[in-house]
């Protein structure tokens, strides 16, 4: 059965028609709520007597041990392991979702898992992180933020794998906990997302600007290409110029190839081509850090030095075949060749 906990983001509509319901404030989506509703992420619901809301709690769908490499973070521990969870319930509706088992499951069988449990595993299991993923995290962010206070008291740091449609005040708090983050940057468009996302573009936006500029977290970020939706040159040139430009050359960037999943089952595989494409358009632009994924190609996902004071160095600093990594060019975070700093938590 759901484990009932106190929800954080809320407020009680004191005035006009929705006097006396529930505003979910967590995110975008601000659902209002009367006396037993859930939420859209069906995970946050109302009491009976709409005295509060509450969120169900402390229920995983999963544990796996994963490369770092696999979330993906590829300038965060390269190399380490990390213990990957997740629940049910999303706050977007990705006609694509590879995980919509998860995200748009009403019910599944879950297991207890106390914070203090979670922590204890990654030690056991030699994880140097905890991965809030499969599903989205915002929904469940009391009960990741409980986690994470106790994994950092044994040491393990912790990262999510989002979509970012979270609000302000959830995202601040949400961020505070966190030692990395990979946002899903799903398209550059807003008409995407409102047509095969079921949200909006601009909180998004808003989510990355605050990681990056704002919080202490590392932040990389994803972009899945889809053939015929969001790969074309001019898309790719307006979302590479605006990383370069708003968030700086170190951000690193990360496109992935589509598989048919969900409910698009009628597009093609994004062929190899198309994420080398994307990729020579992001290095035009200056982002430093550029990797192709879900596809064979360990040039793409390798990390080189870029150089320093406009100095090209083009050394191997790790190397990638698949999911695994290999430090061969790194002392701390600088480069063995040149000297130069890289970016990331090394």
């Amino acid at each position: 059965m759901p484990i009932h906990a106190p929800a954080r983001w809320w407020h009680r509509i004191e005035e006009g028609p929705e006097a006396g319901r529930i505003a979910c404030d967590l995110c975008p989506r601000a659902c209002v709520l009367g006396p037993g509703q859930r939420g859209w992420c069906r995970v946050r619901e109302a009491l009976p007597d709409g005295s509060a809301l509450v969120t169900c709690s402390g229920l995983t769908s999963g544990f796996s041990v994963d490369p770092i490499e696999k979330k993906p973070l590829h300038h965060f521990l390269p190399g380490s392991t990390v213990l990957s969870f997740g629940t049910t319930g999303c706050n977007l509706g990705c006609r694509f979702c590879q995980n919509h088992h998860m995200s748009r499951a009403r019910e599944l069988p879950t297991v207890p898992g106390p914070p203090e449990a979670v922590a204890e595993a990654a030690v056991r299991a030699g994880c140097a992180s905890v991965a809030f993923t499969y599903n989205e995290p915002t929904i469940f962010a009391e009960y990741a933020m409980d986690v994470a206070d106790a994994c950092h008291a044994r040491g393990v740091r912790t990262v999510a794998v989002t979509n970012g449609y979270i609000a302000r005040d959830a995202r601040r708090d949400f961020t505070s906990v966190l030692d990395a983050v990979n946002i899903d940057l799903k398209a550059f468009s807003d008409a995407f997302y409102r047509r095969w996302c079921g949200g909006t573009l601009a909180p998004v936006m808003e989510t990355i600007e605050y990681a990056v500029r704002e919080s202490r977290c590392w932040v990389e970020l994803t972009t899945l290409l889809i053939p015929g939706l969001n790969d074309t040159d001019s898309e790719i040139e307006a979302l590479c110029a605006w990383v370069a430009g708003s968030l700086g050359p170190d951000v690193p960037l990360h496109f992935s190839a589509f598989h048919p999943s969900y409910r698009m089952l009628d597009r093609p595989r994004t062929p190899p081509s198309t994420l080398h494409r994307a990729a020579h358009i992001a290095r035009r632009h200056g982002i430093r850090y550029v990797y192709t994924g879900n596809i064979a190609d360990p040039e793409g996902q390798a990390t080189r030095c870029p150089g320093t004071q406009g100095r090209p160095c083009g050394a191997l600093l790790v190397e990638r075949h698949g999911f695994g990594a290999r430090v061969v060019g790194l002392d701390g975070d600088r480069c063995r060749v040149c000297g130069a700093r890289i970016a990331g938590v090394f």
